[in-house]
């Protein structure tokens, strides 16, 4: 039976960089660095959630053929590619010190249904949300 989520995979032109982008900018800690062959296999988590991994994977790596690889560099890219949603407790407080860190927001924080978002990328163009849930919220009255 499945116990939950582990392991989301980010795709990434260069995982050196893109590790720098999650543990310097977003404040994620290294969980695995390992080489494997012609592999490396990269995976950094919040500090408080251990046990969800994002893995960082390489759009040029090993189980994806040419074509394939291709096509995802080019969705990459394009910006087109939504990863996630990362919770915060203080969404205009992160937004304004990952501002400052140098994080490209494509969209400040805004009051929404279900709390405070804001919406950035990560250093290849994966867009996230970076959400505070409304305590208000009640998804079995607002949603079914």
């Amino acid at each position: 039976m499945i116990k939950g989520l582990g392991i989301a995979t980010v795709w990434t032109f260069d995982q050196q960089r893109t590790k720098a982008f999650f543990t310097e900018k977003l404040g994620f800690e290294v969980r695995d660095d390992v080489s494997m062959g012609d592999m490396r296999w990269i995976t950094v988590g919040a500090k408080d959630q251990p046990g969800v991994e994002l893995a960082l994977m390489s759009l040029d790596g090993p189980g994806l053929d040419p074509e394939s690889s291709e096509a995802l560099k080019k969705l990459v890219s394009k910006g087109v590619i939504g990863a996630g949603a990362f919770r915060t407790d203080d969404c205009r407080g992160d937004y304004e010190t990952f501002r400052a860190r140098g994080v490209e927001f494509i969209q400040d924080p805004h009051e929404r249904p279900y709390g405070i978002e804001a919406i950035f990328r990560d250093d290849n163009g994966n867009w996230y949300s970076l959400t505070e849930r409304s305590d208000e919220l009640d998804f079995s009255k607002d949603f079914g």
